[in-house]
């Protein structure tokens, strides 16, 4: 059967013959599918994407975390330990040749190291107990207290950060809080433990951590708050160090006991809930205190101290600053940083009962001649220095009355204290280069007389008494005893010539002087242009006593660092033989006489029982006095003047030679008897050690 012709319907535009398709809510959800598909495909991709970069980047993170954990030491333990600022200690010898700390010179940091076998049990289980209980456990991060506190910052204040944690701070000084420095601080823990020991961490711990009043480390904290060495502290002294370090100001005892004897609580029962004490032990000094020592004045640091330090001790400091200058060619600020943190142990060459006999008598002005105060309100000043004859400065002060204040104006050795030294210079200008080159003996006869019209026409010089001079012939001796000082002039003039006379003060007595003092002025009677201290005229004047050497004045024996190592070294310290053996045999005789001769300007001055020679000076308008001498013991220069030039009204008494009198006197009390030609040996002995 033949079908019906069908009606020629257009397509609709889904496809579909007839009618168009009915619309229905299913309908238009299919229509949505696309474009959820898509979506969902471009969510995939990203999430995808994200994986894959989180997992290059965390890969990438996670090999660089691993080759700086497990790669080269990030912090050289040993490099801190030797090179980080460290307190210097000055030492001296005493009587008995025992070795006593004379002072500390430090920056702002006051540390000496200890090593950890010197340290007590009690102090390691203190710190470790009360700081990081995990800490033998941990591999340099505990991840637990960590995790905790990134998740609850308000665990904070419980503190995340174990020992090797607080030593990376302590050694880089990076103690900000971002996210950034606390992953870097992990890295360097983590890498830290894997080079070096626990014993090698806490060591460096227990050395650096700030313990308030100045104090880093725990040498320092234990010598300050207990007056002890660390290895001798007790229970409660280790427990009182370690509950101060959570806040190193507000928990030390000089600002808040109250606070100190909480943490000390604090750190007795931490101690004991790890097992490290008994229950008895926690009750018996639970609520106690150690003894603390008084706080000082003020903190001491660097060249800031409350402790004033001595003349000799302010010496010893610009020399070896001066004297690592030269060895190691640093410059001022180096050589002093290398003094002030550098952890050397500075053995100083002082005689402490001669030093302190001289410091007592200066302060007090023992002995002094009455003195007349100037305009300004002020009595004349002094400084002195003595020396034995082989270069070792055995005392000096440089002023009188107290001494108030460090780094101040030492007469005895600063080159600003340069003074005029009048006749006292005659011996080393004009005397003993004339004898050494044999031009004259203490028996030649000169010409006492002035230069016929030298100075502008005029006769020069004249002596001390106002006169020409005598015209009659007068010995060399005669001369020098008498201080006359047409003689020199002359000498020099006549024979000996200027350029000799000043390279003798200045290549053979080091004196110093600059090319302005190439005139008789100058070297004749002494009008230097440049002048002299006490230190150069008793290194001088040293080698009338000792055969003729000239040895370079030293105020230390040794510097080593903090292991022992030799820094620097006085010990074979090496003469130039200035002038002939016989010459200073000539020289000396004729010094003698001037203290013993009743003409001789040094008469007076004789130390009973020991041979003393002298020579004295004084400047014009009496503004400057001089004494430059000894005995087989000791040699010494005094000066003594206003700070300025100004006359003294002395008449012609010398104070320089009242001061000699007195301090020699009394530090020749109980020496036993000498001579030069002992004195003489005993360097003749010392150097054929050294050969």
């Amino acid at each position: 059967m033949k079908k019906k012709a069908e009606k020629n319907i257009p397509l609709s535009p889904d496809g579909a013959n007839g009618t168009a398709p009915k619309k229905s809510k299913n309908k238009k959800r299919k229509k949505k599918h696309p474009g959820l598909y898509v979506a969902f495909l471009t969510l995939f991709c990203i999430f995808v994407a994200g994986m894959l970069t989180v997992t290059i980047v965390g890969g990438t993170m996670a090999s660089h975390m691993d080759s700086f954990i497990n790669g080269d030491i990030a912090i050289d333990l040993d490099d801190y330990k030797n090179s980080q600022n460290q307190t210097s200690i000055m030492y001296a010898y005493d009587s008995n040749d025992k070795v006593i700390e004379l002072t500390r010179l430090h920056g702002t940091e006051n540390r000496i190291w200890v090593d950890y076998d010197e340290m007590p049990q009690n102090l390691l289980w203190a710190f470790i107990c009360l700081e990081d209980r995990k800490f033998y456990t941990h591999p340099g991060v505990d991840w637990i207290r960590t995790i905790a506190v990134m998740i609850k910052p308000e665990f904070a204040g419980q503190g995340a950060s174990t020992i090797t944690q607080q030593l990376i701070k302590n050694l880089t000084d990076d103690d900000q809080t971002t996210y950034n420095r606390k992953f870097n601080e992990i890295l360097r823990a983590l890498n830290l433990e894997k080079n070096y020991s626990k014993k090698d961490i806490i060591e460096a711990y227990l050395n650096t951590v700030s313990l308030g009043a100045g104090c880093y480390g725990v040498k320092t904290a234990a010598e300050t708050y207990f007056g002890k060495d660390v290895s001798d502290l007790n229970l409660l002294e280790c427990c009182a160090l370690a509950g101060i370090t959570k806040a190193p100001y507000g928990n030390n005892p000089y600002v808040s006991m109250e606070n100190f004897q909480i943490r000390i609580n604090r750190c007795l029962k931490a101690m004991w809930e790890e097992g490290k004490i008994s229950e008895k032990t926690y009750n018996k000094y639970l609520d106690k205190a150690p003894k603390v020592k008084p706080k000082k004045s003020t903190v001491t640091t660097n060249e800031d101290k409350s402790e004033i330090l001595s003349w000799y001790e302010e010496y010893v400091i610009d020399q070896v600053i001066a004297d690592l200058q030269e060895k190691y060619e640093y410059d001022y600020n180096e050589a002093w940083r290398k003094l002030y943190y550098g952890g050397l142990k500075i053995y100083a060459a002082v005689d402490l009962s001669v030093q302190k006999t001289l410091e007592d008598i200066y302060k007090n002005r023992s002995g002094f001649p009455s003195s007349r105060y100037d305009s300004r309100g002020q009595l004349p000043q002094s400084s002195m220095t003595i020396m034995d004859y082989q270069g070792r400065i055995v005392a000096l002060v440089g002023g009188t009355g107290t001494k108030k204040e460090n780094r101040s104006y030492n007469r005895a050795t600063d080159f600003r204290a340069k003074r005029q030294p009048g006749s006292s210079i005659k011996p080393l200008s004009a005397y003993a280069p004339a004898v050494d080159l044999g031009i004259v003996s203490a028996s030649s006869p000169i010409l006492e007389k002035a230069l016929k019209g030298y100075n502008n026409g005029k006769d020069w010089p004249r002596n001390f008494n106002g006169d020409h001079g005598s015209g009659e012939y007068v010995t060399v001796e005669s001369a020098l005893v008498r201080s006359l000082n047409t003689v020199p002039a002359r000498i020099i003039y006549e024979s000996l010539t200027i350029d000799t006379a000043l390279r003798y003060c200045n290549d053979k007595f080091h004196l110093n002087l600059s090319q302005n003092d190439a005139n008789l002025s100058s070297l004749a009677v002494g009008g230097t242009n440049t002048g002299v201290t006490t230190l150069e005229m008793a290194a001088a004047f040293a080698c009338f006593g000792n055969g003729g050497r000239y040895y370079e004045p030293y105020s230390y024996y040794k510097v080593t660092d903090r292991n022992g190592n030799i820094v620097l070294d006085n010990r074979s310290n090496q003469p130039q033989q200035s002038i002939k053996r016989e010459t200073a045999s000539s020289m000396l005789s004729m010094l003698t006489k001037a203290v013993t001769s009743s003409s001789g300007t040094g008469y007076g001055s004789y130390i009973s029982r020991f041979q003393t020679f002298a020579k004295t000076g004084t400047t014009s308008d009496n503004c400057d006095k001089w004494y430059c001498g000894g005995t087989p013991h000791y040699v010494t220069a005094v000066w003594y003047g206003y700070d300025y030039r100004a006359d003294m009204h002395t008449g012609t008494s010398n104070p320089a030679k009242t001061v000699f009198s007195y301090v020699f006197r009394k530090l020749h009390q109980n020496l036993p008897a000498k001579t030069f030609n002992t004195t003489i040996q005993e360097v003749d002995n010392a150097l054929a050690m050294t050969e």
